[in-house]
């Protein structure tokens, strides 16, 4: 049994309402934020984030799994709905696999996976420009950290003004890699002992299409005055 078996949410609701214990709301809604879900479970955290601000505009990022080709269940990189890829370095040398695999897989991916979800979220539209943009990137909670880094790496290259993470339940080794990288990253649970995402929710449900959509739909308005 984890040492960390006891730090558990209900479900979303719950770590939404303990993950807004720590964030600086206040200080926040001062400032116009783009909240950016990094994933489809994550979105209703996000939809609550950006509901408590003041001026916030809420979007999904797609991210798809790069695996190993010996190992269809290891995920060795991530890449975005931008294109950024990030490679798990370790894994890539332990199996031995060219970059020339990880690249031609990440361009497969987001033709056959992410075109696919934007087309089916968005209608085919891309993600709002983070040009200058406060982002807060929100997750149900972090593993590995890939879909967390690729999510910065866009960022990056969309020349975001501001980024923070914010997350439930996040491993404590990760901190500094991510501290390195963003203005302020916000955990509520940040353990030595991690163990994978569902693990710490009692109720942790795969979210259906119809439900993100909607959310997304409601924000529809905010996205085309963002535009």
């Amino acid at each position: 049994m984890s040492l960390d078996s006891n730090k558990r949410f209900q479900d979303r609701a719950d770590a939404t309402r303990k993950l807004m214990e720590i964030l600086p709301i206040w200080p926040m809604q001062q400032e116009a934020w783009m909240v950016v879900a990094i994933s489809a479970g994550a979105i209703f955290i996000a939809d609550k984030i950006a509901k408590s601000l003041s001026n916030a505009t809420l979007e999904l990022l797609f991210n798809e799994a790069i695996m190993a080709p010996n190992n269809r269940d290891c995920k060795v990189g991530m890449v975005s709905e931008s294109e950024e890829i990030v490679i798990h370095q370790e894994l890539v040398d332990s199996f031995n696999i060219n970059l020339d695999y990880i690249y031609g897989e990440a361009h497969r991916r987001y033709e056959e996976r992410i075109l696919k979800y934007i087309y089916r979220y968005r209608k085919g539209e891309t993600i709002i420009s983070l040009h200058n943009k406060n982002v807060l990137l929100v997750d149900e909670g972090i593993e590995s950290g890939l879909t967390m880094m690729a999510s910065i790496k866009t960022a990056i290259a969309m020349k975001a003004k501001t980024i923070v993470i914010a997350t439930p339940v996040m491993p404590l080794n990760l901190v500094p890699i991510f501290e390195s990288v963003a203005d302020e990253v916000y955990g509520f649970y940040k353990l030595a002992n991690f163990v994978d995402t569902e693990f710490y929710y009692e109720e942790l449900n795969e979210p259906a299409f119809e439900e993100v959509l909607n959310i997304l739909n409601r924000n529809l308005k905010f996205r085309k005055d963002d535009k």
